[in-house]
């Protein structure tokens, strides 16, 4: 989570993707070393293994380097296709989890046919995205998954909105949802909140602090809110 320094005016979609993928097109293989010893990721990711049948399809939003969540799945023997918007990201995935598909693309602008992954993914992945895309991206994806799918869903639960910061020596912008908010989110998009993990974690950066992390375990309902 990054330092806040100051509040600006709210940036386009186009913006914000441009400037999420710049974030960790620099950030590179560093990211994945700054999180791999998080107890609380590999945690979440073993509540989904133990609750997918064998070959599920799995949706990796924000699939970063395609470890640890990618990596863990496919081992696992199922089909993940990620997708993040930093080509640097997706080309570290690529190589790094062959038995895994990854797209460069914006989640928002992705074709999602309904009810066709068993499971979704989505670790510390809206963060730069405003309230409203992030609602609507979980609404998106609650729909992809099929009824009675498995959503995780990790974020930095603080009540921020377009606050501009540093994260590992990047500039970022960040919006989120305090902790109950995102649960009303997910919960009106369809989603039971199963279980719910809040640590806090540092992580290994010189230019790290620590940062509260909220993981939701979710699975989808058998039928959605209308609209």
């Amino acid at each position: 989570m990054p330092v806040p320094t100051t509040e600006r005016p709210i940036v386009t979609d186009e913006q914000q993707r441009a400037r999420a993928a710049a974030v960790f097109d620099a950030l590179g293989a560093a990211y994945e070393q700054a999180f791999a010893g998080s107890e609380a990721h590999h945690r979440s990711l073993e509540w989904l293994l133990g609750r997918l049948a064998p070959g599920s399809r799995v949706l990796d939003v924000g699939s970063g380097t395609g470890r640890p969540t990618a990596q863990t799945l496919v081992r696992a023997g199922h089909e993940v296709l990620g997708v993040d918007v930093s080509p640097v990201m997706v080309e570290l995935a690529a190589r790094q989890v062959p038995a895994a598909a990854f797209r460069c693309a914006d989640i928002r602008e992705l074709p999602l046919a309904d009810g066709s992954y068993d499971a979704v993914c989505v670790y510390f992945a809206l963060l730069q995205m405003d309230r409203a895309g992030q609602a609507d991206v979980v609404r998106r994806l609650t729909r992809a998954l099929k009824p009675g799918g498995h959503l995780v869903l990790a974020t930095v639960p603080l009540d921020v909105e377009a606050v501009e910061g540093v994260f590992m020596g990047q500039p970022v912008r960040v919006t989120s949802f305090a902790a109950a908010d995102l649960t009303a989110v997910v919960e009106e998009a369809g989603l039971e909140v199963l279980g719910r993990e809040d640590v806090l974690f540092t992580p290994a950066h010189p230019d790290a602090v620590p940062e509260p992390q909220l993981f939701l375990h979710c699975r989808r309902a058998d039928t959605l809110p209308a609209g």
